[in-house]
């Protein structure tokens, strides 16, 4: 496959190094390199990205429309195959080669809160320098990716054919996903009221997705654009909000690790909106707390689902695993809940220092 899949971009497969790469979950990516050169492999998962050519022609047009507004951006797109084709296919199997940028590293968890900081503003910075982009030109990557009330729905359904034992086993998790179904249903009346706006957002907001400067830990540029597409910002940062908050992640066991990082939630603040505070509508900016709970919510929402359908689509190491991630999400959803007057307070607190700077500024 090596073999097949370089030659199509003119380049000898023994002649470089190919080891794993990342820690992606969805795509198989590889690291393809030699003393001069250096490149990733990817293999894109059909099973999640089901038409991979949208994924193609939303990354060229985006591409396109930097190059002419934002030439000096940092853009990792694909490189085309010496065919011009976007990907080299093999028994219907997706494969294409990115430059691979050198000093550059990613990180999988948020250790400090400058980390956060970096983070939101590189993805604040990718929806602004594309605010004025036409997101109607953007195909779904995959539908419904962030649809709550369709994921609401599918909880709903579950419940209604789920045996009993299941029931019993999730009672908390169950009563827990109905008592916040206001959430949902908040949701709903902002695309409805049209308070929200449809721009181009990134969907997957996880640390890594961010390329950083090897030696000084500056954002570089966000990468993995396989999700991008249109959206409500409330998705890039509720993603942030629900990674980067707690140390411990979806998969932690011991509950009482879980815990909220006020000094991070400070960072997203000040990172995404020194990008995107001209940009966002003053309707929108009311919803920047909300966003945690929608995002942590939906993925809550989709574990306890999955359950009660009998694990069909997370995939699964022990019994009741999706009942603990779901139950890990909804205990990060009522300590989030329980600091939002903090969250108001730090707001407050960043936005006033804004303008006391800004007035010293014009003095």
């Amino acid at each position: 496959m090596f073999q097949t899949v370089l030659g199509a971009y003119g380049l000898n497969a023994e002649k470089f190094k190919i080891e794993p790469f990342g820690s992606g979950l969805i795509n198989h990516t590889w690291k393809v390199y030699s003393e001069k050169l250096a490149y990733i492999l990817q293999e894109v998962n059909t099973a999640v990205f089901r038409q991979p050519q949208n994924i193609a022609q939303n990354i060229k047009t985006i591409k396109k429309y930097l190059d002419q507004t934002a030439p000096e951006y940092l853009f990792v797109a694909p490189i085309t195959a010496a065919n011009g084709d976007d990907f080299v296919v093999i028994d219907n199997h997706f494969y294409r080669i990115f430059p691979f940028v050198e000093n550059s590293c990613t990180v999988d968890f948020v250790h400090q809160p400058e980390q956060a900081y970096h983070a939101a503003r590189q993805f604040g910075k990718f929806t602004r320098m594309l605010s004025a982009f036409n997101v109607q030109k953007l195909k779904p990557t995959i539908e419904d990716f962030h649809n709550l009330p369709l994921r609401v729905e599918q909880f709903k359904k579950a419940l209604a054919q789920t045996s009993d034992e299941r029931i019993s086993e999730a009672k908390f998790a169950i009563e827990e996903i109905i008592r916040h179904y206001n959430i949902e249903e908040q949701f709903v009346k902002m695309v409805d009221s049209g308070a929200l706006n449809l721009r181009v957002i990134h969907h997957d907001t996880k640390i890594s997705n961010v390329l950083l400067q090897a030696e000084t830990g500056i954002g570089l540029c966000v990468i993995d654009l396989d999700t991008v597409m249109p959206g409500y910002f409330i998705s890039d940062v509720g993603d942030m909000m629900r990674t980067y908050l707690s140390e411990a992640n979806e998969e932690e066991q011991d509950f009482s690790k879980i815990a909220i990082r006020t000094d991070v939630f400070a960072a997203i603040h000040k990172g995404y909106m020194e990008e995107m505070d001209q940009v966002l509508a003053f309707t929108e900016k009311h919803f920047f707390i909300y966003s945690g709970k929608f995002m942590i919510y939906m993925q809550a929402v989709r574990f306890i689902a999955d359950f009660l359908n009998g694990d069909i689509y997370y995939k699964t190491n022990y019994p009741k695993h999706n009942l603990l991630r779901g139950l890990n999400q909804i205990d990060l959803l009522n300590k989030y809940i329980a600091k939002e007057s903090e969250f108001e307070g730090i707001i407050k607190k960043i936005n006033e220092s804004s303008v006391n700077d800004a007035k010293t500024t014009l003095n």
